[in-house]
């Protein structure tokens, strides 16, 4: 088919990438525009615009659609469809017209399960066991059109936000190319909306931790919170990055200590009584410093953390 495909940050570029292995023709990509980053906070290319220059592909990037102009660019280009992973533009009913079959996207979850920003984290701060990529025809709606095939996959008790992103990227192109090649065979779906839940998107003061919450929570969090914009906690006025932690068993009376005391600092790492047992914490980050195992922090700093000290 000849495509048109809408996209921005790593997650799209794998997409795109499988898309131009294929036999499939790209007219266009789409993708927001240069945004400034880093110390100097110079314009940067999104991933998806490097990758589509570095194969001659024309590259537009609109601010929004509200332009008869803007539409009518999309529509020149007589798509027969358009794939949308990613792009972080709500699309207007003329954009959603404008190629011959619509347009698709590649969704990180289960629909209806994690409409919305963040998919992939609300999956594991939900504690959910199982994630995927859902290929949806698009409508007007926040991630609600039909469901042309979906691609399951575990989460694992260790899966950060990171490592799920990976995983999702590596199986949402197969899952494209799946649907492409099949797409006027596939029997669209309707989503229930009755399992409906929505991802949120993930804030600083939302990953700040909340000591009175069950342990397999906070764990959760860190998971979910990693890499961005992570777990974290003040001490000595001083905000710690939390980048990996487990629970343990609970080893003294809840009375023994508050919520978000210092248990224990050894080199088995910081333990942190919560709402129902202990964080470990295992690898945490000092502003300005890179992440290090507790057990090589207690070396340089043995007094950082003293039992019985109250967290934030």
């Amino acid at each position: 088919m000849k495509l048109i495909f809408a996209g921005t940050p790593d997650f799209a570029a794998a997409h795109l990438k499988a898309l131009l292995a294929s036999d499939h023709e790209i007219l266009a990509v789409y993708t927001q525009p240069d945004r400034p980053s880093g110390r100097g906070k110079k314009l940067h290319a999104s991933a998806v615009k490097t990758l589509a220059l570095s194969h001659q592909i024309p590259v537009e990037q609109p601010e929004n659609f509200k332009s008869e102009q803007s539409v009518d660019t999309l529509k020149n280009y007589h798509a027969d469809l358009m794939v949308v992973v990613a792009y972080g533009l709500l699309l207007p009913k003329g954009v959603l017209d404008a190629p011959t079959k619509g347009c698709i996207n590649v969704h990180g979850s289960l629909l209806p399960r994690w409409r919305g920003a963040a998919p992939i984290q609300r999956a594991i701060w939900a504690g959910d066991s199982h994630s995927g990529v859902a290929i949806m025809q698009m409508d007007e709606g926040l991630d609600t059109g039909p469901v042309l095939l979906e691609k399951t996959i575990p989460i694992e008790k260790t899966d950060t936000s990171a490592s799920l992103y990976t995983k999702l990227a590596e199986l949402g192109p197969v899952a494209l190319l799946a649907a492409l090649a099949s797409y006027e065979q596939l029997e669209a779906t309707t989503q229930s909306e009755v399992d409906v839940t929505y991802a949120k998107k993930l804030s600083k003061d939302e990953a700040k931790c909340d000591w009175s919450l069950p342990c397999a929570q906070l764990e959760r969090n860190v998971r979910s919170f990693n890499p961005w914009p992570y777990s974290w906690f003040m001490h000595n006025n001083d905000a710690i990055k939390i980048h990996t932690a487990e629970t343990v068993e609970q080893k003294h009376s809840s009375s023994s200590f508050q919520n978000g005391q210092v248990i224990a600092y050894s080199k088995e790492g910081l333990d942190i009584q919560c709402k129902d047992g202990i964080l470990r914490v295992k690898q945490l980050q000092l502003p300005g410093k890179k992440k290090q195992n507790v057990a090589e922090l207690i070396n340089g700093k043995p007094n950082l953390f003293t039992s019985g000290q109250q967290l934030s």
